[in-house]
């Protein structure tokens, strides 16, 4: 059983990097029209504007993936399954929990995990 304030902690923590996340978001998406207000420019000035666009894209989805990622494990928090391995269904380490509060996997179901997917691969 994962102890309680160790689960309060990582929400609060959880909570505290979505916001960071969401105003980071917000700060991308200002930066590039800000950027890119009214320019249209020759060729050269329209490719750096495409691999901006792109670059800012990448880091959109990063960012998404990662907010799924939150609002998954706040979720399992919720269903009181938070902190439980999906590998090896033994509790997390709470080092593990406090660094990476939405990880899915201990150190133990991580590496099973990779075995899996290397020996997928070959």
């Amino acid at each position: 059983m994962i102890d309680q304030n160790l689960i309060e902690l990582c929400r609060q923590k959880l909570i505290s990097t979505k916001a960071d996340l969401m105003n980071r978001f917000q700060i991308h998406i200002q930066d590039f029209r800000d950027r890119n207000k009214g320019h249209t420019g020759d060729e050269a000035d329209q490719t750096m504007s495409l691999q901006a666009e792109h670059q800012m894209l990448a880091i959109q989805q990063r960012m998404r993936r990662q907010l799924l990622e939150i609002e998954s494990a706040l979720a399992r928090i919720q269903a009181r399954t938070f902190g439980i391995c999906e590998e090896t269904e033994e509790p997390i380490e709470a080092n593990r929990l406090l660094a990476i509060p939405w990880t899915r996997l201990s150190l133990e179901g991580a590496e099973i995990r990779e075995s899996k997917n290397r020996s997928q691969e070959a």
